[in-house]
């Protein structure tokens, strides 16, 4: 597939924009307690124009600017599923086919004003396709393995908006002071059935039909979901995990912890120990971004 992925970079002008030294980005995942090995794998990146000066006769090559200015900041989680013998490969490798789809096949082009024409969205099913495509095709050469599938829930931000992947049940969350909105949703076969009317929602959470994907990366289907919001409140904070936090935090506590945050270390931390001490019962991975005012 060779779709061209893409993004959007506001002008310069743009004077809420925040700089590279004004993000504030932490990750973090832990085996959890009862786990014996950690299937789960993370990446946050920025992406910049760069130029690699090979030779030069000027005296001090450190003096030409090599990187430019970010194009697009990268989230990205992956959760090996069930336990299987093929979860850690395969939550491997979908976080490289996504990264490395994303690092050769981003274009930049500066816009006068906002232009949404779904083709950033279409783009990024691709790359969600590609990477299921990879642990498929992996998965042959596994035979030994039960199954090789992983969930991908994926954040790349072009200023001032943010496009969510969605495969699986890793979530993405977005905070504002006082308010936290799940921007994805869970693609489990008590999801569905809750979406269809034949389980109630409240007890979605109680059902064994919870653990139970309908889509992954490497599964029988992935049906990716590509979801579009927009962060130009500087006070917003994005934040993804693996299910192994919300087995164990509600999301109420969740905006608790959110609401009075120092740093995107200092939560991912407090939220670790948290589900540590409730058991730890998988696996956790906790990627936390924002960009305030300083």
């Amino acid at each position: 597939m060779s779709t061209e992925l893409r993004t959007t970079i506001v002008a310069d002008v743009e004077p809420n924009r925040p700089r590279d030294e004004e993000l504030d980005l932490f990750g973090l995942t832990h085996p959890g307690k009862v786990r014996k090995s950690n299937q789960d794998h993370f990446m946050l990146a920025t992406i910049h124009p760069q130029m690699v000066v090979h030779t030069t006769s000027l005296p001090d090559a450190s003096s030409v600017p090599a990187r430019g200015q970010r194009m697009a900041t990268i989230m990205l989680v992956a959760d090996g599923v069930g336990g299987s013998t093929g979860g850690a490969e395969a939550s491997q490798l979908a976080v490289e086919a996504i990264t490395s789809y994303l690092s050769c096949s981003v274009r930049s082009y500066h816009l006068a004003h906002d232009v949404h024409d779904g083709t950033f969205e279409e783009a990024l099913r691709t790359a969600a396709f590609e990477a299921h495509a990879k642990v498929k095709a992996e998965a042959v050469t596994h035979p030994e393995s039960s199954r090789m599938a992983t969930t991908l829930t994926l954040a790349i931000i072009t200023w001032p908006w943010v496009y969510v992947v969605q495969v699986g049940d890793s979530r993405c969350y977005y905070h504002v002071p006082g308010a936290l909105n799940l921007v994805t949703k869970d693609q489990t076969m008590a999801q569905a059935l809750a979406d269809e009317g034949a389980l109630p929602v409240e007890n979605i959470t109680r059902s064994p039909l919870n653990n139970i994907l309908v889509s992954a990366i490497g599964g029988a289907e992935a049906k990716p979901v590509v979801t579009r919001i927009n962060i130009s409140d500087r006070s917003s904070l994005l934040l993804l995990c693996s299910d192994g936090l919300t087995k164990h935090v509600t999301d109420a506590e969740l905006a608790e912890h959110l609401d009075r945050m120092t740093s995107a270390e200092q939560l991912c931390r407090d939220l670790v120990d948290l589900v540590l001490e409730r058991g730890g019962s998988d696996n956790v991975t906790i990627l936390v971004g924002r960009a305030p005012k300083r």
